[in-house]
């Protein structure tokens, strides 16, 4: 049960081109904005869409891929944790 404490999954779409940082050792780290989205009818019975950011850094073979793989508007999913605070 401990390993869902701190656990999220988001589908979303990348919001600018992830950026690449190469640190010691050859580490990369990548960190771009990730939009969802939702949706409900209101009740007036229009559509809705709420849209959250969520700040996004991924670290080594995740960052490679991130990299490789996504642009802006690329729609993914990942999974990790949230930080609020980030110390990074």
């Amino acid at each position: 049960m401990s390993n869902f404490r701190n656990h999220v999954q988001l589908i979303g779409n990348v919001g600018e081109d992830p950026k690449i940082a190469l640190l010691d050792r050859g580490r990369k780290v990548a960190r771009f904005p990730m939009a969802t989205n939702e949706y409900y009818t209101n009740n007036q019975g229009e559509k809705i869409q709420n849209t959250n950011w969520h700040q996004v850094v991924a670290w080594g073979k995740t960052a490679d891929i991130l990299e490789k793989y996504t642009a802006k508007g690329s729609e993914i999913g990942m999974q990790g944790k949230i930080i609020t605070e980030p110390s990074i």
